[in-house]
This record gives C-alpha cells, structure tokens and sequence, in this order.
C-alpha cells in the first residue's frame, strides 16, 4: 500500500473556496491561505446565531498502545462515511505539533484512505497558529523578566515564577536552564525552562475561548508568578494582555480544509490531553454545528482523559450537547491490553483478548455515567480472525452497545458507511442525556476524588504534602471553584503506565496541584508527566526530505 504522505499528493482537492461555498460560507467570512486552507471568521457564529446546532459526535478511544487504535483516522472516515450516506458533515480536529511531527509520533492528519489535506501543510507550519501561540507566550515571558530588571514593582518573588517558556518542539536540553547569565544589563539570574507550545496555557485559552473579548478576559487572568506576600500576580498585572492578544488576532479563527474526499474540516487548536483538556476549539466546534448537520470530533488518547475532559471541561464550558460517543479500538490492542507483547499479535489469542476487553468494557460505562449513548467501532486489521471479531461483539451486546467494524484506513468513507449509519440510527432513537461528573463547586480533593473513584476506578487518592499546601493556597485566593484536569499517564486507568486492561487495588498519588485560571482550570499531576518531550534514538525527522520538484518524502 502507498504511504500516507503519497496517498495525500495524490488526492484531487477542491479550492478551499468551493469548500466554503458548500457550506454557505461568505466570501467576506473567508480568508484565504492560498489555495487549499483558509481562515474562518467568528462572525459566522453571529450571523447564525439563530440555526438550530447540528448533531455532535465525540470520537474517543481505549488506552492507547503500541499496537495503536486509529482515532484521528477513524473520525476522519466516519465524516466522510457520514457524508456518503446523505448527512452534511464537518470534521473537528486538533492541529499537530511540530515536536511529535519530528519525533517518534508522527504527523496527526489521519491515515491510508482517511486523511485531511493538505497533509504536508496540515503537519508543517500550517496557517501559523502555533507561532502566534509561542510568541505571545514568549512575550509574556520577556515582559515578566524584564518588570524584574526594572525594579520588580509587583514585588515579584523569583524562585515562584511559574510561567517558563515555550517552544513547538522536542528538545530535551531546554527543559531545566538558567537564564540571565552575563553581566547585570542581561537580566535577573534565575533557574527556568522550556514546555513545549502545545503545553503552553495559552493555547488551552484558545481553544476554550468563545470570543475576542473572552481571550482577552482569559488572557488577562492567567497567573504567571506568586510575590513576596503569598499573592497570584497575572498576566493583566503585566499590562500584557493587549499586545498578546494582538499576536492572536488571527490564531483565534478557526482553520478550513478537506479531507480525501472533500468533507468539510476545521482544524483548530491542540493543547496537551494531560495537562490540558486534549480537544480543539470551542469556537471550530460551535461554528461547525451551525454549518453542517452532524459535527465529528475527537479528544486526545484514552477516554479515562480525553472523553472525561471534553465532558468535564469542554462541553461544561461551552454548553455543548454531545449527542453520541463513538469508542475507537483495535482486536490487536485489546489483546495487548490483554498480556500478548506486540510481536505476538497477529496470532488467534481469544484468552488474551477477552482479558484486554475489560478496558475497553470500563471505558463504556465511563461514557455512560455522562449519559451520553456510545458504539464501538473496531478498526479492521487483516490479522483480525472471525472468532474474535464474533467474541467481541458479543462481550459488547451484553453490555448494550453496538460493535461495528470499519476500515477507514484502506477504504475511506466507504469503510465507514455501515459505521455512519449506526451512529445515526443511536442518535435518532438514543436521546442524550449529557450531564457533567461532578460539581465545580465541590472542594479540590472532592473533584479529584470523584474523578479517580468513577472513572479509574481508583480505591481512593493520596495527596503529598506539597499538594495539600498548594490547594489550602489556591483555597486561600479563591481560586478553587474550577473543574479539575488530571494530569496522568495515558497507557493505564491508574498512575501506573504498567498496569493495562482494567487495574484495581490502586490509589492515585497527586503529587502536585496548579491552576490554570486563564483556562479555567485546576490541573492535578500525578506520576511523571512531561511538558517538553525529548527525541528518539531514531528521529522520524532524520527520514524527512524535500525533492527539488517541491515533493515532500518521509512525512507520515
């Protein structure tokens, strides 16, 4: 089969305009990155404020493995499934970052016969969300030490500095540095470092943002040091708020392309699933259900993160309705999940894949505790045997849920029709019942509880000392009436990325507690969690080049 990259130079886009157009777009609503990507205006939303939304589809996951599940590539499939089958749809995606894209991870456009396009533009510099993002972090980083260098009239305390600096990509050296070396014209000597942009709290802003004016708001509030008297000091303190807004002004809007197929996609955004709350932006997300009948989008890894913060915190935030959940897994990760290594697993193992189904079972009835209906869809692969496709289905229809097998990945939209038409089928005949887990109101500790009890299934939550000072502080300024953000390893329900399948008998151990007031949240960290990635021995970068007939090679 053809790379993905081959397969994208091969696909017959339409112009952006036509795109738009089909959607009923206006020219003065469009602003054109050449030919095949434009820029959104938010005046879309006012214009159609009164349309009634089109239906909402989540596309989640079980816990990621090796053996890899095809989310992005499944959401991709199911819009254009969707669109095969008569129903006007938009997909709703993450933009890439520039580290991954380089590192071990790979490009985030989708895969095989399932992808937006452009695809080389899509995982490159794009429309230069990204940039804008880094550069109003970083200003605010150099307007922070330079309000040091000129007297420090905040009374800023320098060793409580929380706001680093940023950059989109893998670069392990920048995590721990000292600034300010030199002579005294060169800065306050202090430790700090590098997160990658995607960490960064502004873009969680971005994508949570509901307006120009809600961006400044947030902005403003986003807390990036603490002074000598224990008390925040903001970004609005620095006076900052205007000149990174500015830098935004275009960054905010969310992006249009196309799939293979032409469907429809706005991609928009793409803060951390661990530190952040892993979803694209409200205003792609809202303004999508205004122009299309049925709006697909995704939240990043497994459901115990990505799902429960879409619902917790994006959904909550923008008063979305989620009409329907669609679970993404592979027989070949269930049987990981189940204790068969990687290289074992195209063999027939139905022992091993009944004992990894019990994740994907508990991620089931974690969607259904947000009463919102669910179908599993199983990402076909070729190893894939009758007895276990037959196995799975029935373990799902005990459990009330569908199970349908899509192959998005070697037949496009044509592999989802079957997977389309259910999901519409539960849409019509499920209601939605969509309510959050928990009350914001609730303390901290009560919050995070509920959220490693219901959706880990943890035996209970321990909280180091440092934890239990930092949420007495954040208690103390008021600054504790906000959904949580669990900041957990991805490969395990618990804080332990070896234990697969459905673990019990564990306690989660949060180790650390801040907030993130500018997004709205408090973010709880457990385990090892890494805001700047390093490399691999082997870079997926050092596979890359450009011909000089302008064809790119080694992009997937």
């Amino acid at each position: 089969m053809k790379t993905d990259v081959q397969i994208a130079q091969e696909a017959k886009m339409r112009p952006i305009s036509e795109i738009a157009d089909s959607l009923g777009i206006t020219d003065d609503e469009l602003e054109l990155y050449g030919k095949y990507k434009a820029k959104v205006s938010l005046d879309v939303l006012s214009r159609l404020e009164n349309k009634p939304d089109g239906k909402l589809i989540l596309v989640t996951a079980i816990n990621p493995t090796p053996a890899g599940e095809g989310k992005t590539t499944m959401n991709v499939g199911l819009s254009m499934g969707l669109n095969k089958i008569g129903k006007k749809t938009i997909t709703a995606l993450r933009e890439p970052s520039l580290g991954p894209v380089f590192g071990v991870k790979g490009g985030a456009a989708g895969g095989g016969y399932a992808q937006v396009v452009p695809m080389e533009d899509i995982n490159l510099h794009f429309t230069g969300d990204f940039h804008a993002i880094t550069s109003a972090h970083n200003l605010l980083a150099a307007l922070l030490d330079n309000h040091l260098q000129q007297g420090n009239a905040l009374k800023i305390e320098p060793k409580k500095i929380v706001w680093r600096r940023v950059l989109d990509m893998n670069d392990r050296a920048l995590r721990n540095i000292v600034i300010g070396l030199g002579g005294k014209p060169d800065g306050v000597v202090r430790q700090s470092g590098f997160d990658i942009t995607v960490a960064s709290e502004i873009m969680a802003i971005l994508c949570l943002a509901t307006s120009v004016s809600d961006l400044k708001d947030r902005l403003s509030r986003m807390v990036v040091a603490y002074n000598t008297d224990g008390e925040a000091v903001t970004a609005g303190q620095l006076n900052a708020t205007g000149a990174m807004a500015m830098l935004l002004k275009d960054a905010i809007k969310p992006n249009l392309v196309q799939t293979i197929e032409n469907t429809p996609a706005f991609i928009h955004g793409g803060p951390f699933a661990n530190i952040a709350h892993g979803c694209n932006s409200v205003m792609a997300t809202r303004i999508g259900l205004k122009l299309a009948d049925y709006v697909v989008t995704e939240a990043g890894f497994g459901a115990d993160l990505g799902a429960e913060k879409f619902f917790d915190i994006k959904s909550r935030f923008a008063g979305l309705n989620p009409n329907a959940v669609v679970i993404v897994a592979t027989i070949r990760a269930l049987k990981m999940n189940g204790g068969v290594p990687k290289t074992e697993l195209a063999a027939e193992n139905l022992q091993a894949l009944e004992a990894g189904l019990a994740n994907l079972e508990r991620h089931i009835e974690n969607v259904n505790k947000f009463g919102v209906p669910a179908v599993v869809a199983i990402n076909k692969f070729p190893t894939d045997t009758e007895a276990e496709i037959q196995l799975l289905k029935e373990k799902c229809a005990a459990r009330g849920v569908d199970v349908v097998l899509a192959e998005v990945f070697t037949k496009g939209g044509e592999g989802a029709v079957e997977l389309a038409q259910k999901v519409v089928e539960v849409i019509e005949t499920k209601p939605s019942n969509y309510a959050p887990l928990y009350d914001v109101h609730s303390s901290i500790e009560e919050k995070i509880s509920t959220i490693a009890k219901e959706i880990y299934r943890a035996d209970g939550v321990d909280f180091t000392a440092p934890a239990k000072k930092q949420i007495a502080e954040l208690e103390k300024l008021g600054l504790d009436k906000m959904p949580i953000c669990m900041a957990k390893t991805q490969y395990s329900f618990s804080d332990n990325e070896k234990l697969l399948g459905a673990p019990t008998g564990f306690r989660i151990t949060v180790r650390e507690v801040k907030v993130s007031a500018g997004a709205g949240f408090i973010v709880a960290l457990t385990g090892s969690i890494m805001t700047m990635p390093g490399l691999p021995k082997v870079p997926a970068a050092n596979g890359m080049d450009i011909l000089e007939s302008g064809e790119i090679v080694g992009l997937s």
